[in-house]
């Protein structure tokens, strides 16, 4: 990896995209001391430049140009270019973190994974949600967790429209409970329907793992409310996650019987902004050439398991007779 000149501990950076995502990624990395942002790559060149403008950066003309200054890239381009652009920056010696859902499928998926074998490149999968300071605070006290309830509710938006509400917002909670269980999925029941678009816009899931763990998940992006939490019981105690507020709360049982005492802690949090810390670790992750940890198997069994959860609802869709709606095979 070649450093700027004069900035020998500075990782060249780049964003590809120059949307909503696109845009945070460049606001975060001109803040990060150990990145260097050298430019913004978009197809419509006055969106790039609006971004570049903003934050003090250029526009670059290409990729064959991103790739000659660049050391690494965030790829926040639409779904479906996710695989070409990132296969094309690894195979020129660049580091990526590709945004969430890492492909359209899961064999676009596997052309990441092996780019990335193929010329030893750093892959992180933008699955933001994992550095999110009340996931990181509770993955110290995990004992064996057996039951969750997430609840993940947005108003409607005209972003992320290219893709259901499985791949667009469940996929966040999907990566988590892998993490945090650490078991095969066992069972998948879901439904979902489309509500505002020809995609599933809420959808609700039940997991099963091997161990008996069970998950019961709702995704929204056509609700009244912004609701971002998870819930799960682990033995003799309670433990409570607010994406939104980055906090958590545990609650034990002190005492029990008739007349039970219970303990409220709030769990040590860092204060960071979750995208912030990720794409920190991805920069360290460039420079120490350590697998992250949202890297390409990660993002790839996410996908896996929101897969899994479509084919549910498409087998419910159909058995109950809803009229079909457009849906893209993320199996082949």
């Amino acid at each position: 990896m070649s450093a700027a000149a004069g900035e020998p501990n500075r990782v060249r950076v780049a964003v590809v995209g120059a949307g909503e995502f696109g845009r945070n990624h460049a606001r975060v990395y001109r803040e990060l001391e150990g990145a260097e942002l050298i430019g913004v790559f978009d197809q419509n060149q006055e969106r790039a430049a609006a971004i570049a403008a903003e934050f003090q950066t250029q526009v670059l003309k290409g990729l064959d140009e991103l790739c000659r200054r660049a050391d690494a890239a965030s790829v926040a381009v639409p779904t479906v270019a996710h695989a070409e652009v990132g296969c094309r920056l690894m195979e020129t010696g660049l580091d990526v973190l590709v945004e969430k859902p890492m492909a359209v499928n899961l064999a676009e998926a596997d052309a990441l994974l092996l780019s990335a074998k193929k010329n030893g490149r750093i892959l992180q999968v933008g699955h933001v949600e994992r550095f999110n300071p009340a996931v990181i605070a509770v993955e110290p006290i995990l004992n064996r967790p057996l039951f969750f309830e997430v609840h993940r509710l947005g108003v409607f938006t005209p972003r992320s429209l290219d893709v259901d509400v499985i791949y667009d917002l469940m996929i966040h909670d999907l990566d988590i409970l892998l993490a945090l269980v650490n078991e095969p999925v066992t069972e998948v029941k879901a439904v979902g329907i489309p509500v505002l678009t020809d995609k599933v816009d809420i959808a609700h899931a039940r997991l099963e793992f091997a161990g008996g763990a069970v998950a019961n998940i709702t995704a929204s992006r056509v609700s009244t409310e912004r609701v971002r939490k998870m819930r799960f019981f682990q033995q003799h105690e309670y433990i409570s996650l607010d994406y939104a507020r980055r906090d958590a709360l545990r609650i034990g049982v002190k005492k029990p019987g008739p007349q039970p005492e219970f303990g409220f802690e709030k769990l040590n949090a860092p204060a960071i902004e979750p995208l912030h810390a990720e794409l920190d670790a991805f920069v360290n992750a460039v420079r120490s050439r350590e697998e992250p940890r949202t890297n390409g198997r990660a993002g790839r069994a996410a996908l896996e398991l929101a897969v899994r959860v479509m084919a549910s609802i498409q087998e419910h869709a159909a058995r109950v007779q809803i009229g079909s709606f457009a849906t893209q095979d993320k199996t082949r």
